[in-house]
């Protein structure tokens, strides 16, 4: 589950580097047990040059034994500014390192012109180039795949509940039933649903009823 720093941070550097003609996908599995990247950036040309992200928000974050793929052309930590000041001295040669810096919530508010980003992005360290660690081609894959399922991910949004299956709604009902609320039906989903079924059916009986007697006082008019 990503927090809200991680969210902030991902969603500033996809703006970054889209302002610059890059085209940029999360959480983009390498072959080779050469891990995940956080975040691959693509920018056009040719060659084509690949950027490879990880993202971090505190320091047992930084330290964690996660692989750390950095197979793109360049390479780079994405840090809130406060925790590079504490580990710059451990990353390694080469890396390169973004700090980033929270918008203040009363300049957001005063602004004369729309900010969509929650703060901004520094290059503190530049990175140096080196080779890709993974074949192109299969760097390309993996890189639309990722960018697929992404699409996909919209698509369900777009769709809402008629994307998914009876059965699947049915279980998802059953696992909140833990949180049943006795006294508080309208906190319920299943009352919610249930409600909305029944109203739906007693408006449809009415409107069957009510032309029913509408055809019955038709046929007892004197001829």
């Amino acid at each position: 589950m990503k927090t809200p720093l991680t969210l902030d941070l991902e969603k500033t550097l996809y703006a970054y580097w889209e302002d610059l003609g890059a085209v940029a996908v999360e959480e983009v599995t390498m072959p080779a047990d050469r891990g995940i990247v956080d975040t691959l950036v693509m920018q056009p040309g040719d060659p084509l040059t690949w950027r490879c992200f990880e993202l971090k928000v505190t320091k047992s974050d930084f330290h964690s034994s996660a692989k750390l793929s950095f197979i793109g052309d360049y390479n780079y930590f994405v840090l809130p500014l406060t925790l590079y000041q504490q580990v710059a001295d451990e990353i390694p040669a080469g890396i390169g390192v973004m700090t980033y810096q929270a918008f203040d919530p009363a300049a957001i508010k005063a602004a004369t012109v729309p900010i969509t980003v929650p703060g901004q992005l520094t290059i503190s360290r530049p990175p140096r180039r080196q080779a890709l660690q993974v074949p192109q081609t299969a760097l390309l894959e993996r890189f639309i795949a990722s960018l697929n399922r992404e699409v996909q991910k919209a698509k369900q949004v777009d769709k809402g509940l008629s994307h998914f299956s009876d059965e699947q709604l049915l279980a998802e009902i059953k696992r909140r039933s833990d949180q049943y609320r006795v006294y508080d039906p309208e906190s319920n989903l299943y009352d919610r649903v249930m409600g909305g079924v029944e109203g739906t059916a007693v408006s449809t009986l009415q409107a069957e009823v009510d032309a029913l007697a509408e055809e019955l006082a038709l046929l007892r008019q004197p001829s």
